[in-house]
């Protein structure tokens, strides 16, 4: 196990430094800087939302398991929350973004991506079969990554919904600042600090690796609606 920080330092800021590189990689991404800028192109803002639409549902289920796991009740009152807000955010993005006139309709279901899959997969398979801690780690990126991301997303949001008022992109990124997001960014850390305080040295080593692996995933999230690796065909 890699060197812990000192002990008035809290466990997810030695996360947080474990994962700087993966975090820049993140910021520098072609994908986001068009998404905050307004320029993506419509069919790749589409395919990005139906993505996120699918992961939310599936997000969702982990959150569940991590209520269910949880190790009192206000713990599992925030996870299973948590998952009740995903699945309402999902129809949110249907409904008022993938229904928009400027946005190419697409004939077909869409499926998951391979990156979408796979971390979906992993988070399903971390939260059911490691313990709590382990799992609460692996589901923390989401929340952390996208509260930070989202707050530069946001402000160039504004700049954007200024000279377009109704632009699709700005008004959805706009809603990643909003402070509600970001209480829940910040709560899901607090429990992920509070877990680590009682694990041990397996469990810390184990919570480290989750949240390495699932900023992994993140990064490959987003840049792969831009940069998509197909399935293979058949």
């Amino acid at each position: 196990m890699r060197a812990q920080p000192a002990e008035s330092a809290r466990f997810t800021d030695h996360l947080w430094d474990r994962t700087k590189e993966l975090r820049g990689a993140i910021d520098e991404l072609e994908f986001l800087r068009r998404l905050g800028d307004g320029t993506l192109p419509l069919e790749v803002f589409r395919t990005y939302v139906e993505q996120d639409s699918l992961y939310l549902a599936g997000y969702a289920k982990t959150l569940s398991l991590l209520a269910a796991k949880s190790p009192d009740p206000e713990t599992a009152r925030f996870w299973a929350n948590s998952a009740g807000t995903a699945v309402a955010v999902e129809t949110a993005l249907h409904r008022e973004l993938l229904a928009d006139g400027r946005i190419p309709e697409r004939a077909e279901e869409p499926e998951h991506s391979t990156a979408c899959l796979a971390y979906l997969s992993y988070l399903t398979a971390t939260a059911a079969t490691e313990s709590y801690a382990v799992g609460a780690a692996a589901a923390l990126p989401c929340f952390w990554i996208y509260a930070e991301v989202g707050r530069g997303l946001a402000a160039t949001a504004s700049e954007v919904l200024a000279a377009d008022p109704g632009h699709p992109y700005a008004q959805w990124v706009s809603t990643y600042g909003a402070p509600e997001f970001q209480e829940s960014a910040g709560t899901a850390r607090a429990l992920v600090d509070a877990a680590a305080a009682t694990a041990g040295p397996a469990d810390l080593a184990a919570m480290e690796t989750a949240f390495v692996i699932a900023t992994r995933y993140e990064l490959m999230f987003w840049d792969t609606a831009l940069h998509p690796q197909p399935w293979p065909a058949g």
